[in-house]
């Protein structure tokens, strides 16, 4: 088992600094930054601390040493999912997020081959969008992380079918994240209860609406992962089996099996579970799971290694989650998984 190939394809990254607005004035829900203790910094949206991070957001020389105490050798780095912002004005957000696409540019450069990058779009204007993707690809980044939906648009909405088209000619990976997640008024708890039971299920739903519009079947060239697991899909998929033998509309509209379906897509391995990480490697396949960590905020997975083993997979299988599947995922290696 070759455990110092292995790739992390879930972890986020904060730029040290923000720059001001070009338009001038202050733009509501745009971020900034303030000094916290010791090497933390708070971002800072609408007067309001979001969150307080540590400078492995941002040190490239903490963060590879970081991604090697975990076992790992390489790591992909895609903003902090509520950077994607999605709710700002198209052309608001298309300037904040080529400043941060730029930031990552700079930090894989500066990692010796150690860190890729998956940038960010401003996917509430597809022209924007494709043309920021354009310049991604064109600055050698794998892909692109996209928000579980935009502004409550599933991303199986027909509506980004075009990005999804660019996606597929520029051969980029497309990586899912839940975000500002749906059915927030029925949690009871502290706010980091979102991204505990939140999260999964807007990933899950985001999932369901790319099957139940035949994304990968009408594109099938297209790279897709999701983050913690596929959320809820694992759970959803035998139901939604089920109607297509019992709802005609549903069969009409979902021409292949959701399964078949599910299972051209991948999944990192983010779940903190031994048998829950046995049952997506049964369902989905282990050439579809990928490593996931969450690195380096608090609620990640900082054994993922040992996580593998701990599940009982077979060496070959270790070695396809580990750095194989990753490498076809991200367009490293050519041909088709086995």
């Amino acid at each position: 088992m070759e455990a110092a190939r292995g790739i992390d394809v879930h972890s986020h990254v904060v730029p040290e600094n923000f720059p001001a607005f070009l338009g001038g004035g202050v733009l509501p829900q745009w971020p900034s930054m303030a000094p916290a203790q010791a090497c933390h910094r708070s971002v800072m949206i609408d007067g309001k601390n979001y969150r307080t991070v540590s400078d492995l957001c941002w040190n490239v020389d903490k963060r590879v040493a970081g991604v090697a105490a975990m076992g790992l050798a390489r790591q992909v780095i895609s903003p902090m999912p509520e950077l994607l912002s999605y709710w700002l004005a198209p052309g608001a957000a298309a300037q904040l997020l080529r400043y941060i696409n730029d930031q990552i540019a700079e930090m894989v450069a500066a990692s010796s081959g150690r860190l890729l990058g998956l940038g960010a779009v401003p996917l509430q204007d597809i022209a924007l969008s494709i043309r920021e993707l354009e310049y991604l690809m064109g600055l050698g980044f794998a892909g692109v992380e996209l928000g579980s939906n935009v502004n409550g648009a599933p991303l199986g909405d027909p509506r980004f079918d075009p990005f999804f088209e660019a996606c597929e000619a520029l051969d980029a990976a497309v990586f899912v994240h839940a975000l500002r997640p749906a059915g927030m008024e029925r949690l009871v708890g502290p706010p980091a209860l979102q991204q505990v039971l939140a999260y999964p299920t807007d990933v899950g739903l985001a999932a369901a609406s790319m099957l139940t519009t035949n994304l990968i079947e009408r594109r099938p060239r297209l790279r897709i992962a999701f983050s913690h697991g596929g959320g809820t899909l694992a759970m959803l998929l035998p139901r939604l089996e089920q109607a297509r033998h019992v709802f005609p509309a549903l069969r009409d509209a979902v021409t292949t099996s959701p399964t078949l379906q599910a299972r051209k897509f991948y999944y990192d391995d983010l779940v903190f579970d031994a048998s829950t990480l046995r049952h997506l490697a049964a369902l989905f396949g282990t050439s579809r799971l990928l490593i996931g960590t969450d690195y380096p905020f608090n609620f990640h997975d900082q054994t993922p290694v040992a996580g593998l083993v701990d599940a009982g997979l077979e060496a070959a299988e270790i070695e396809q989650i580990l750095h194989s599947n990753a490498e076809h995922f991200l367009g490293l290696a050519q041909g088709p998984l086995p």
